[in-house]
């Protein structure tokens, strides 16, 4: 069947379309455990991109597991496939020139390296949300942390699923450590030549 299947070739280019927009694209991935920060984060960092213009967009776990992926449950091979449609989802949108900010546990550093070899590496931002287990448990912002250490939840990662930290992110930030501001601002401080076009 796969060959019959052939890629239509469009007239417009990807960089055509980051020159209409006046930025690069790319997927800033923010990856770390649950109560981390990932999502608040991303969207106060989606706010400052905002405010200069820059189109950008948020895929968010527990949002696209609603519709997307609401299929897939929270054992290895679904959280793989997970990750795997969200990494095609956002290289259609960096495609379309915008900047994505994906905010998902993506546990396991295999599934990580999949995400570069499918939107590229210099398409690829990781940022590790690297806040102590400690802290995201006595968040507890869902409440997911008490139903996982009851045996309510299974696979979750943390408590009865493991989480493999990044070895060698882009960007580190500590939200424990960090206020949100100063998180902002250092992810903000990053992007800021990613987003610039040259002539290369």
């Amino acid at each position: 069947m796969k060959e019959n299947i052939i890629a239509h070739s469009f007239g417009i280019t990807q960089k055509e379309r980051n020159q209409q927009k006046g930025h690069n694209s790319f997927v800033v991935w923010f990856t770390g455990l649950s109560g981390s920060g990932k999502s608040t984060v991303a969207n106060e960092v989606e706010k400052a991109l905002l405010s200069k213009n820059i189109h950008s967009y948020i895929l968010d776990g527990d949002n696209v597991r609603q519709g997307l992926n609401k299929n897939l449950s929270f054992a290895p091979e679904d959280r793989k496939e997970n990750i795997r449609r969200i990494a095609e989802v956002s290289n259609l949108m960096i495609d379309a020139g915008i900047v994505v900010l994906a905010a998902f546990v993506s546990p396991y550093r295999v599934d990580r390296e999949n995400i570069k070899n499918i939107v590229k590496d210099n398409k690829y931002i990781e940022i590790y949300v690297n806040t102590p287990i400690e802290v995201c448990e006595a968040r507890d912002v869902k409440g997911l942390y008490k139903k996982a250490r009851a045996g309510e939840i299974t696979n979750f990662t943390g408590i009865n699923a493991p989480y493999e930290p990044s070895e060698n992110p882009d960007l580190e930030i500590d939200t424990s450590v960090l206020s949100l501001e100063e998180s902002v601002e250092k992810v903000m401080h990053f992007l800021k030549n990613k987003l610039i076009i040259t002539n290369e």
